[in-house]
């Protein structure tokens, strides 16, 4: 798989992106390049689309596929988009708060920690449904990374879960109560912007 390279505060900071959206709370002290100049109608569709694909951590393929799913799904498309992205697996339990960051999240589902209605899933774009029970297997509940006094319980702490998950945290067991309505997704970009991008 494709990696990117640039560090991650670079990065937020070209695309005009608040790093906490990705998990971090660390801010840049640099300002962007440019930062005043105007953008053009194409260049804010474009930076729009490369905030989603960032911030989820997907690629242009992949991307494009999700975006033509849901152009053939009733409703918006941006909101089908918007909803396809918040079920991939890795976000659900970055939103739950049980992993610091989405790419974190991802590793914890690579190493076939995660039980999906009872059944090992080791696949991070995995879309969930309503109702699904998303769980830790014992030995992850048990490893360092969830136990430790720094380790990603307390540094999640506080973080707000959306209304359409149910965190147990104690039990590290995620409830998926609906599925997810535009309102209830927090996100930084017009997803408008993209599908105006994308039907030109």
């Amino acid at each position: 798989m494709a990696v990117n390279r640039v560090p991650v505060l670079k990065r937020c900071r070209s695309l005009d992106l608040d790093p906490v959206y990705l998990g971090i709370d660390k801010k840049s002290r640099r300002t962007a390049r440019n930062a005043n100049k105007k953008v053009s109608e194409y260049g804010l569709q474009l930076r729009a689309k490369q905030q989603a694909k960032f911030m989820y951590g997907v690629l242009e393929k992949p991307f494009r596929n999700y975006y033509d799913k849901a152009s053939k799904m009733k409703g918006m498309v941006g909101e089908n988009l918007l909803t396809i992205l918040e079920t991939r697996l890795d976000n659900v339990l970055f939103r739950a708060a049980m992993a610091r960051t989405r790419m974190e999240a991802r590793q914890i589902v690579d190493h076939k920690e995660v039980l999906v209605n009872g059944k090992c899933v080791n696949i991070p774009s995995y879309r969930v449904s309503a109702g699904d029970v998303i769980e830790l297997k014992d030995a992850a509940k048990a490893s360092p990374r969830y136990k430790a006094e720094d380790g990603i319980l307390a540094s999640t702490e506080g973080r707000a879960v959306p209304e359409w998950l149910e965190a147990d945290r104690e039990n590290l067991k995620i409830t998926v109560s609906q599925l997810p309505n535009r309102k209830q997704i927090d996100v930084p970009f017009d997803e408008m912007l993209i599908v105006e991008l994308y039907s030109k």
